[in-house]
Order: C-alpha cells, then structure tokens, then sequence
C-alpha cells in the first residue's frame, strides 16, 4: 500500500489542529448529514432508533476506553487519555434508563460497528496515532455537535434535561468545554509526529468518518421508510 503523500503545507505554517479540521471537514459534514441522523434528528424516527444508535455508541466507546488505559503511558496518545472524557458509565446508565435493567442481553452491535471497533482496536495495539485520530473525530465532535442530538431527544422523548437517556452528551466532568476544546486543539498542535505520520493521522480520521457512516447508512435502512 502506498503511503499518504505528506501535506504541501510548509512545515509549521499550519497548526496540526487546524489542518486535521480542514481535510476531514467533508467527510465529517456527509456523516453529520446521513439520512438516519437528518431522520433522528428531524424527530422523524422514534425512541426506539435513538436506543439502537446509544447500543452503537456503546460498542464504540468500549472500544475506545478499554483501549486508552494501555496507551495512558503511550508519548503520542497518552496526552489523549482525558479520564474526563469517558464515556462508557453514562452511555450504561442511557441504556438502562431506555432498555430497562436487564439491557445487556439484548443489546447488539451491527456489522459496521464490529468493523469500527475492530479497527479502534487494532490502533491501540499496533499504531497509537491511529488510535489519536478516532479519539479525536468522536470526543471532540461530542463536545460539539453532540450536544445537538441531546437537546433534540430531549424535545423529541421527553427526557429530562441532561438526564437519563442523553447522559451520554453530558461532560459534567468539563467545566468549561470550549476552554477544554482549545487544550485539545494544543496537544493535536505538538502532537510527537512528523509531516508524514500527521497526514497518516488525517488519513485515519477520515477513515474514521467513513466508519460511522457505515453505521448510519445500516441502522437507516433498519429504521428508514423501506423498514
């Protein structure tokens, strides 16, 4: 496989920061605007989907979190490994609130969330940058955009505000998320990579973007007016 050509920036002109945002912005505006999302975010699916999506995210987050506590030492990811972040115990307690106690049985990962987390894994293990960029295009987009899909399910489900069920998008943990945001953004800046490896990195996060459309094209035609 041929390797990424690395980015025709001159090198410093651009912080890493921002050309990571630029090279996967349309690939982050086709996922953001699938037709699932557009539908859940339309209120025009039910409760229902919105709890097949909160299965999803559990698979991906476990993925993402069980992975971090063996990079915490790692010099390229360890930076990234922000307890503050962590989202699985809110993600468990939306499940719980949505599918009731015994959610665990019955809860279960379509192909493309396999092929995510799968890929998730296999950069912990193997490439610690990889992993950068899918901690990246999912952490920082739910300090973001996220907070969009939790204000429309609490108006569409009627959850309590930043309760049970949107818990999820809910950093309590983060006093102040756009200050949060920029620390973020500065270690992206000296992140320990050359030009080469930063455009793998944005390779990756693109890739990234790739994979969770996959999981919004299937869970759309679970849900969508051919289902």
């Amino acid at each position: 496989m041929k390797a990424p050509a690395a980015p025709a920036d001159p090198v410093g002109a651009t912080p890493f920061s921002v050309q990571i945002r630029a090279a996967s912005h349309d690939q982050h505006t086709e996922a953001e605007n699938s037709g699932f999302m557009s539908d859940l975010l339309g209120g025009r699916l039910g409760r229902e989907a919105y709890a097949r999506y909160t299965e999803q995210l559990w698979f991906v987050y476990r993925a993402l979190e069980e992975s971090a506590h063996t990079l915490a030492g790692d010099p390229v990811a360890g930076p990234f490994v922000r307890p503050e972040l962590f989202r699985v115990a809110e993600i468990e307690r939306d499940l719980a609130h949505l599918r009731g106690a015994g959610w665990r049985g019955s809860v279960g990962a379509l192909p493309a969330t396999l092929a995510y987390t799968a890929r998730i894994e296999e950069c912990a293990r193997t490439w610690p940058a990889g992993y950068v960029a899918h901690h990246y295009t999912r952490y920082l987009g739910d300090l973001s955009g996220g907070q969009i899909i939790r204000d429309a399910a609490e108006r569409a489900w009627g959850f309590a505000r930043k309760g049970d069920g949107v818990r999820f998008y809910v950093f309590e943990d983060v006093a102040n998320p756009a200050a949060f945001k920029r620390e973020y953004r500065a270690l992206l800046d000296a992140v320990a990579a050359d030009g080469l490896e930063k455009a793998r990195i944005v390779e990756e996060c693109n890739r990234a973007f790739a994979f969770n459309g996959a999981v919004f094209r299937e869970l759309g035609a679970e849900f969508g007016p051919a289902a």
